[in-house]
């Protein structure tokens, strides 16, 4: 049973949804079966007054439909059925003759918030775990049980594209004030609230706003297909099709709206791009699930240890992130940085931070406050002997590390762990010489760190599972996503995204034009280009990086003296305004640097733009074959999901290792040679691509392959 039914005295029925088994609800075919048949009881029930939706889940309301039924569907026609049992369904729910209510507490998403749509009235708990929206076009698809006919009509056609075309996830309030509920109550008042709510019977039917209107409809659709071309250049169909579908359903019957809905998810759930979403949104899924096995089968796996403490030294643009992160997960953090000016900027910084956070709702003022409060700022050396974890986030230098990591281990107690943030440094170097080296590991965030889900958790060989079965427990507990990754050099995100950079700033060197080598990129569906990528990173970091892999790696990417002479002008990057761009107001609209164009050697022959595009593509595929033959990740899953999800890499491509498959791994090495050939060796295909290459392998050979 996944819905309890209770009826009550006064004819008031109450559905609780309650998924057996599980921390979530969601909807597969079961469940909707057993609503449709709780819906069969109701239609006949004498004495029925209205009907309660409510959820036993303490954060969950209803998080969607199981997704993994769509994907197991053996054929069109089954993934067919199971769209217009939902709309039969819901449907149903909606013509009840007396008048229904969702009492949402928790998350409301995709099919769960369709379903609160089907009902007269909508009241939303004030808790920040109520969050309502359809995300549906992030997995490259629509709304389909009636969300992208309801929702246009509820709210009016603009406010509705606003939310189906960002998969934006609105607060309570937030849902309140654009329509989507009616009212808000405290968790512990939604079911008196929701009973309220009965006693204005069946909701009646509004007038449809202007906007929705012709010919106004059509003008909103057309300015909301411009931005979305201008967004996601054209590589996204699910967005163009929710605004056609939403816009032609407006006026017409829930029947001819449907229809339509269902059209357009049918023909967009086949489609490569909605495969490769999708496939992410499994590997997220997988991430949060991810475990330390034991090294013996029959052995018990490492237990993790509870990490209620934590302190972070370094008060720099890390750290203080990483601060802030901990800090509004409900964390108590010592903030330690030697010098008190540092530390000043660190918690300016921070409260820069929670103050965007609460104008935009995503707390409130007073979580912001208690935030802030959980920060403890540390000026100098003090005992460090209740942190359960203490993560360093100082200066990029091995030597100054491994003198923090000295003093830290005799200020801690002897089993807490001890990490570093280090984008690249050895974390078995960093160990080195200190009296339990199994307890230090790398905890690598990505900046800015509360926008970046990704952490790169770096074992060194002598890192114990304990520690690092500890620092993926925390990991997940402060809501980010993992990959663990062998300590190697660059570890993995760095490793694979260096040699792209330091191809982009060779083609700047032979033609001067950073604006068109980004443009390459981002008509290939990266969300930022790799010049402006590298003035948003700082040259001076990236020159750092660049040089520290050059030393321990043999085939690294040759470097030549571009960014040197530029990090001598004092040209960092956004930080300090300059770099491949000049960066003013905010760094919003940066233009290219005309100071930077004479630093060209010299003029090479302008290559056609696939040539260039494989320059900066197919070196990035290479490494990141070579960084699966070696062992720094396990898994292809593993470097698709960490470059997705640390640097953007067009998701609908679904990760550099699938776009390989989609290419064609002989295609790949054949391009490789030609690059190698015509434009530098450093481009020759690593002995794993060349092999798989000539054995017919795919790194996904049990899935169906997508086109370029």
């Amino acid at each position: 049973m996944n819905i309890a039914f209770h009826l009550d005295a006064d004819g008031v029925c109450t559905l609780t949804f309650d998924r057996a088994g599980s921390s979530a609800n969601v909807f597969d075919r079961a469940t909707l079966q057993e609503l449709a048949a709780h819906l069969d009881t109701l239609e006949t029930q004498h004495g029925l007054k209205g009907l309660v939706l409510a959820t036993a889940k303490p954060k969950i309301f209803i998080a969607g439909a199981d997704l993994k039924e769509f994907v197991r569907a053996p054929d069109a026609d089954a993934l067919a059925e199971i769209v217009d049992l939902g709309h039969s369904i819901f449907t149903r729910l909606s013509r009840l003759p007396v008048p229904s209510v969702a009492a949402i507490h928790g998350v409301c998403l995709g099919g769960g918030c369709e379903l609160a749509l089907a009902c007269d009235w909508r009241i939303a708990s004030t808790d920040k775990a109520t969050k309502l929206g359809l995300p549906e076009t992030q997995l490259g698809i629509v709304p389909a049980w009636g969300g992208s006919v309801r929702l246009p009509a509820l709210i009016g056609l603009p406010a509705a594209l606003g939310l189906i075309l960002t998969g934006r996830q609105l607060v309570g309030a937030q849902a309140r004030k654009l329509g989507l509920v009616d009212d808000l109550a405290h968790p512990e008042y939604l079911a008196a609230a929701a009973r309220r709510l009965l006693t204005r019977g069946k909701r009646p039917p509004a007038p449809r706003a202007l906007a929705s209107r012709a010919p106004l409809k059509y003008l909103v659709a057309a300015k909301a297909r411009r931005d979305v071309l201008a967004k996601t250049r054209g590589h996204y169909p699910a967005p163009l099709k929710a605004v056609a579908v939403c816009t032609a359903a407006l006026g017409r019957s829930l029947e001819t709206g449907f229809a339509l809905e269902k059209a357009a998810f049918m023909e967009l759930v086949d489609t490569p791009e909605c495969r490769n979403l999708l496939q992410l949104f499994f590997l997220q899924e997988r991430a949060k699930k991810l475990s330390i096995p034991a090294a013996d089968p029959a052995a018990t796996p490492p237990a993790p240890a509870i990490v209620d403490q934590t302190a972070v030294v370094g008060a720099g643009v890390m750290g203080a992130g990483i601060a802030q992160w901990l800090s509004a997960r409900g964390l108590p953090v010592k903030l330690k940085d030697v010098s008190p000016e540092a530390l000043a900027r660190g918690l300016h910084g921070i409260e820069l931070i929670y103050r965007e956070a609460v104008k935009r709702r995503v707390f409130t003022a007073t979580e912001g406050v208690a935030g802030m409060d959980r920060i403890i700022p540390v000026v100098g050396d003090v005992p460090l002997a209740t942190a359960d974890l203490v993560i360093e986030a100082a200066v990029e230098k091995l030597d100054a590390k491994q003198a923090i990591f000295r003093q830290l281990e005799t200020a801690v107690r002897p089993d807490t762990i001890l990490a570093t943030n280090t984008s690249a440094l050895s974390i078995d170097a960093i160990a080195d010489g200190l009296g339990h080296p199994e307890r230090v590991l790398g905890i690598h965030f990505f900046n800015p760190v509360h926008r970046m889900q990704l952490v790169e958790l770096v074992h060194g060989p002598r890192t114990s599972p304990a520690a690092l079965a500890t620092a993926l427990q925390f990991t997940k507990a402060v809501g980010k996503l993992p990959v663990i990754v062998k300590d190697s050099p660059g570890f993995l995100v760095n490793r694979i995204l260096m040699p792209y950079m330091i191809e982009a700033v060779r083609m700047f060197r032979e033609d001067g034009g950073a604006a068109g080598i980004d443009r390459l990129m981002l008509d290939f569906g990266m969300p930022m280009g790799p010049l402006r990528l590298a003035d948003e990173v700082g040259l001076d970091v990236a020159l750092h990086v660049a040089n520290d892999l050059k030393r321990r790696l043999p085939h690294a990417t040759p470097l030549d003296d571009t960014l040197e002479t530029m990090v001598g002008r004092g040209w960092l990057g956004k930080k300090s305004g300059r770099g491949f761009y000049l960066h003013s107001n905010g760094g919003a609209h940066p233009r290219p640097n005309p100071e930077a164009g004479p630093l060209r050697a010299k003029r090479r022959e302008q290559a056609d733009a696939e040539v260039r595009r494989d320059r900066l593509v197919l070196i990035m595929i290479n490494e990141a074959a070579r960084c699966l033959a070696e062992g720094v990740v396990e898994s292809p899953e593993d470097v698709d999901f960490a470059m997705i999800l640390g640097t953007g890499w067009a998701p609908f491509r679904g990760g550099p290792l699938r776009h390989a498959d989609a290419l064609g791994l002989d295609a790949v090495v054949q391009r490789l040679d030609r690059l190698a050939r015509d434009v530098a060796p450093h481009f020759s295909p690593c002995e794993h691509l060349r092999a798989m290459a000539g054995a017919g392998s795919l790194f996904y050979p049990n899935t169906t392959p997508v086109r370029p």
